[in-house]
């Protein structure tokens, strides 16, 4: 294990382009903000550059605004991890707005960890979006 200390800094946070969670490209950064449109498919979320940390294990986590699933029952929070691939990381934690939509206005957290210690922590707050009829 390096002795080095890593280095993470997010550079970019607010609203992206649609991403391809298949691709290695990042969303294209639009607008910095953390007050987010409740409109289907609108992509949040945010860019760490994480540096001095190659092959360490990152967690991930979303916490949703208490969303029930099809049976009712509140969804967990969305986790997982990823091996840091590179000594200079970029690495896009986000989501997307799905219908219906009013059931996603809240607060949602978007948490990183490595090495059992919060590295990055934002908060997007999902608002409704007046109907023009």
């Amino acid at each position: 294990m390096s002795k080095l200390k890593a280095d993470i800094k997010i550079i970019q946070s607010g609203i992206f382009s649609k991403w391809d969670s298949e691709s290695d490209e990042l969303p294209r950064f639009l607008e910095a903000t953390v007050h987010v449109p409740a409109v289907i498919d609108m992509e949040f979320g945010f860019v760490t550059r994480i540096k001095k940390a190659k092959n360490q294990v990152l967690k991930y986590c979303i916490y949703h605004p208490n969303i029930p699933d099809a049976e009712g029952n509140i969804e967990a929070p969305y986790d997982g991890e990823v091996y840091i691939k590179e000594n200079d990381w970029k690495f896009y934690l986000g989501d997307c707005i799905w219908a219906p939509v009013s059931n996603k206005v809240g607060n949602w957290r978007m948490t990183l960890e490595l090495n059992g210690k919060l590295i990055a922590d934002k908060t997007f707050k999902i608002h409704s979006v007046p109907s023009n009829s």
